[in-house]
């Protein structure tokens, strides 16, 4: 099987990279085409200097870039990928974006005669570089299961969440329960802190109860140390709640916990920490608590 793949940030990189451990021949192209190189230079595939040349021979081509309008521009701009792809090959978009998206690449691609699949994933760049991503996936069963030999590469579950779209809102829900997680820790470490516990030590405690969580294990030391320098960019997370409150309001729910989170992260964006991880929510919350 070929498989061809859009867009090599901290994400796509490893991801293609797996597939070619996994025995698939992999072309990838990168809008700065020097990533591309350093990816067939690590691994051993094609660095394509096109969309259209990345693409044209693929069986399966996996996007994934920064928000809609990157999608768009890879995918159904006049050099983007359904232009040049083969009649019966798939594009799947591992992005997460808008659940309005899916659906329309989904119509333009059944137009161009390609099937697709919008499979938004979730585990950061460590479950990236490790192979271990949770894929959240829009589709027909029957292209779901066709995928399977391409989500092993690199993920260590994959669910079928409906038809195109719910993938994306599968996304969304992931993206609230992180908000709502580093919203509680924050405010728990705060009393820790003010408490006089120390941090380590109820990290280790509690981490196995009913209050553990991948962020308690992963964020809540560093986090007590005020350090939030750690991967996924609040800039991203700003995009993808944004996503989420917009789902909100079409279904006329007021997500109040996720609002306030949202416009936290916009502040904190305008201070100047936009590039900072998810786990700098520490600082608006402590910032609430001590006014």
């Amino acid at each position: 099987m070929k498989v061809s793949f859009i867009g090599l940030g901290v994400m796509g990189f490893p991801m293609a990279g797996h597939l070619t451990q996994y025995g698939f021949e992999v072309s990838v192209f990168n809008r700065t085409h020097t990533k591309a190189l350093d990816w067939a230079n690590q691994y051993q595939g094609q660095a394509a200097e096109s969309v259209e040349d990345c693409v044209k021979e693929a069986d399966v081509v996996l996007l994934c870039v920064g928000n809609d309008d990157d999608v768009r521009s890879m995918t159904v701009s006049d050099t983007g990928a359904l232009r040049f792809m083969k009649t019966g090959a798939v594009l799947v978009d591992h992005t997460t974006t808008s659940a309005s998206l899916a659906e329309e690449l989904a119509q333009a691609a059944s137009k161009a005669g390609i099937e697709f699949m919008d499979a938004p994933v979730s585990g950061g760049q460590s479950g990236a570089e490790n192979g271990v991503l949770t894929i959240m996936c829009g589709g027909s069963q029957a292209l779901f299961d066709k995928l399977q030999p391409v989500f092993n590469a690199y993920g260590k579950s994959s669910v079928l969440m409906g038809e195109v779209g719910q993938g994306q809102r599968a996304k969304m829900v992931n993206q609230i329960c992180i908000a709502g997680a580093l919203r509680g820790l924050s405010e728990g470490l705060l009393l820790a802190q003010e408490s006089g516990l120390d941090i380590e030590n109820l990290v280790n405690c509690l981490k196995n109860g009913a209050a553990g969580s991948w962020q308690m294990e992963n964020r809540a030391l560093t986090m007590s140390q005020d350090k939030y320098d750690f991967g996924f960019a609040i800039d991203w997370m700003i995009k993808d709640l944004g996503f989420c409150l917009d789902e909100a309001q079409k279904h006329n729910l007021n997500l109040a916990h996720t609002q306030q989170t949202y416009d936290d992260y916009v502040a904190l964006a305008k201070a100047g920490d936009n590039r900072m991880d998810t786990s700098v929510l520490h600082k608006a919350v402590k910032n609430i608590a001590k006014k």
